[in-house]
């Protein structure tokens, strides 16, 4: 086997590519590039922003995920039966506590269909903080993370993949919270200062 071919270079391989899609995505999330679809697109571009954005970033992420796959791996270890049943149901209540937040902030406007019906660019009416919200700011981070984290077979590429993903996700939600304190003022210091980010009681 080549030094190449070797499962940690394909581990480097891996973490790069995710840090590559993590850039480009929070480069298409920031207020410039919106400003510039606007100038491309005219007035009717902050309504498709989003949901062309979702679809982006859902297709570009495909072939992220497959790569693990597709390069020289090396199981690092695997989850014995019975302890499966409990890592599967806690994925399972990760999707649904991920479902329950998307619901929560409007499951249209998540996708960006329901601002494609708006005259103007949609702008939220107020802060969300009941719910998932009022135990942790980013539950769908939390639920994302506890998925990735709880699967049964990991091997070295898909720890890769997977601490590029949590870089991703807790770097952007810094850069989110950074955009939300300058949409919603003080109303978001005080909800980050009694909600903790990603784990309840931290």
């Amino acid at each position: 086997m080549l030094f190449w071919e070797t499962p940690y270079v394909s581990a480097l391989i891996v973490f790069s590519v995710v840090l590559l899609y993590g850039i480009l995505h929070s480069v298409l999330a920031t207020k410039r590039a919106k400003q510039l679809a606007r100038a491309w697109g005219g007035e009717y571009a902050p309504r498709t922003f989003r949901l062309f954005y979702n679809l982006f970033a859902t297709v570009t992420l495909l072939p992220v995920l497959a790569l693990p796959a597709m390069l020289p791996d090396q199981l690092l270890y695997e989850i014995p039966y019975p302890w499966t049943l409990l890592t599967s149901a806690l994925q399972l209540l990760a999707v649904l506590a991920l479902g329950a937040g998307v619901l929560q902030t409007g499951f249209w406007s998540f996708l960006g269909v329901r601002q494609l019906m708006m005259d103007k660019e949609d702008k939220p009416a107020h802060l969300v903080v009941s719910g998932l919200y009022s135990r942790v700011r980013h539950p769908l981070y939390t639920a994302g993370l506890i998925f990735i984290w709880l699967i049964p077979r990991m091997s070295v590429n898909f720890l890769a993949l997977n601490l590029g993903l949590s870089l991703y996700l807790i770097l952007g939600a810094m850069w989110e919270e950074r955009k939300l304190v300058a949409e919603y003022g003080e109303a978001y210091v005080r909800y980050r200062e009694q909600t903790p980010m990603f784990l309840p009681g931290l």
